[in-house]
C-alpha cells in the first residue's frame, strides 16, 4: 500500500480544467444536498430553502477552485509532475474536502444569523463529512491511477521507434556564422540577441529544454552531450527548427523524435528516453495526439 502511495499521479491540469473540475464536485454537492437532505436540512424551515442549499454548493466550487489554483501557483514546485504522487492527491483532496467542510459550516452559520457561532464546536457535521468523503477519495486516486497507468503502459508499448544516422558534428562547428539559412542535416539557432548562434547537426540534437529566459540545447558531439546555453524562449527556438521530427512535447521541451530509444508510460503519461535512458524527458496530456501521430509518421 505504502509503494503505491509513492507511484506519480498527473499534476498538470489547465486553469479550465480546474474550473471545470470544481463545477462538478460543486454541483453533485448541491444536488446531493437538495435530493437527500442530510443533517436534518429536511427540518429547516426556511425561504428560499432551495437557493440557500445550493449555495453549499457555490462554496464548494469556489474552495475547490482556490485551493487548486493558489496552492498549485504558490508551491509549484511540490506540485510539479516529478514530484506529485497518489499519497499526495489523497491528501490534498482530503484537504480540499476539510476546508469545504469548514467553509460550509460558516456558511450555514451566516444563514442562520449566529452571531457567536458557539454552534460551531459541535464538529458533527465535519466529521461526517470527513468520514464519508475520505473512503471515495481514496478509491476514485487509486482507480484513476490503476487507469491512466495501464493506458498509457499499454499504449507506449505500440509506439514505432526510428533512429537516423549522425553526420560528423566536428564539421557542422566549422561552419561560419554568418551563414543565414539552415540546411536539411544543419540546424542554426539564433539568440534573441540576433547575434550569438548555435550550429546543430539535425540528427546530433537530443532535445531543447526551457529555463526562464534561457534554453539548454543538449546533442551529441564527440558522441558526448552538450549542453550549451541560448538566451532565447522555447518557442522562438521551436520556429526555427521548424520540422516535423523535432517537435514540442511539453511546455518546457523539444525533443528529437529520431533520437528517441524507448518510450515508456506511467499514469502521468509518456516518458521519453534517450542516450541509453541518461535523459528521460516528460510528454505533457496536450501534445500526446501529436507526438504519437509524429512517431508514427517517421
Amino acid at each position: 500500500m505504502f509503494k503505491l502511495l509513492g507511484q506519480p499521479y498527473p499534476a498538470d491540469e489547465s486553469i479550465s480544467v480546474t474550473l471545470r473540475k470544481a463545477f462538478v464536485i460543486g454541483l453533485f454537492v448541491a444536488l446531493f444536498l437538495l435530493v437527500f437532505q442530510p443533517f436534518e436540512l429536511d427540518r429547516w424551515g426556511t425561504s428560499y430553502k432551495t437557493l440557500k442549499i445550493i449555495g453549499f454548493g457555490v462554496v464548494t466550487t469556489l474552495i475547490t477552485f482556490f485551493n487548486t489554483v493558489f496552492w498549485k501557483q504558490l508551491l509549484r514546485g511540490q506540485f510539479s509532475g516529478e514530484k506529485w504522487t497518489v499519497g499526495r492527491e489523497i491528501v490534498f483532496i482530503t484537504a480540499n474536502l476539510v476546508l469545504i467542510a469548514i467553509a460550509n459550516q460558516y456558511y450555514l452559520a451566516a444563514l442562520l444569523g449566529s452571531a457567536d457561532m458557539g454552534y460551531l464546536h459541535n464538529w458533527s457535521m465535519f466529521l461526517i463529512t470527513f468520514l464519508v468523503g475520505i473512503f471515495p477519495i481514496t478509491g476514485l486516486v487509486v482507480l484513476n491511477y490503476i487507469t491512466q497507468l495501464k493506458k498509457y503502459s499499454q499504449s507506449a508499448a505500440e509506439l514505432p521507434i526510428h533512429h537516423s544516422p549522425s553526420i560528423d558534428q566536428e564539421k557542422v562547428d566549422t561552419l561560419p556564422n554568418d551563414v543565414s539559412q539552415p540546411t536539411d542535416d544543419v540546424l542554426r539557432l539564433v539568440a534573441d540577441n540576433e547575434k550569438d548562434t548555435l550550429n546543430v547537426a539535425v540528427n546530433d540534437l537530443l532535445f531543447v529544454e526551457s529555463s526562464d529566459n534561457y534554453c539548454t540545447v543538449v546533442y551529441l558531439k564527440n558522441d558526448r552531450p552538450a549542453r550549451p546555453l541560448l538566451r532565447s524562449s522555447l518557442s522562438r527556438v521551436e520556429k526555427q527548427i521548424d520540422r516535423s521530427d523535432i517537435v514540442r512535447c511539453h511546455r518546457s521541451y523539444v525533443v528529437n523524435l529520431n533520437r528517441i530509444e524507448r518510450v515508456t508510460g506511467n499514469a502521468q503519461g509518456y516518458k521519453l528516453h534517450l542516450l541509453n535512458g541518461q535523459f528521460q524527458i516528460p510528454v505533457a496530456r496536450q501534445y500526446n495526439e501529436t507526438l504519437v501521430a509524429r512517431l508514427k509518421a517517421l
